[in-house]
């Protein structure tokens, strides 16, 4: 497995003008039921997690179809996932989009998170130190 890296100044540029990421912007919360609506709902979905060394090719065709493609990928940069195609869009593409993405939108203020911590942070209070 190949450890992820910064992107670089040049791609994040690029990702700045990219028309996915635009659509995502504008989109953003818009429409809280979209999963319910996306063309994946009726594909296998290990086809949106291909192996490293496989292409992503047929996730990324099935997502240009798709209606909710927009709030799918803000979805994504909003939580920071970077495994998968997601919104059309590859890990790679994403990881330049995230950068794009923080500069472009600001948390919101008045959001309560109901969920808590992350996962990660509430397993590590369970933990004892020692």
């Amino acid at each position: 497995m190949t450890r992820a890296r910064m992107p670089r100044p040049h791609e994040v540029a690029a990702a700045r003008r990219d028309p996915r990421l635009l659509r995502a912007l504008r989109e953003r919360r818009q429409d809280d039921a979209w999963r319910t609506r996306g063309t994946c709902q009726s594909v296998d979905p290990e086809t949106f997690f291909p192996a490293p060394n496989e292409p992503a090719d047929a996730a990324v065709a099935l997502c240009r179809s798709c209606d909710v493609q927009g709030s799918c990928l803000a979805w994504a940069l909003e939580v920071g996932d970077c495994h998968g195609v997601w919104g059309g869009t590859t890990p790679r593409e994403r990881r330049a989009m995230l950068v794009a993405w923080r500069s472009e939108v600001q948390p919101d203020p008045d959001a309560v998170d109901e969920a808590g911590p992350p996962v990660r942070d509430r397993l590590l209070t369970l933990v004892p130190l020692s």
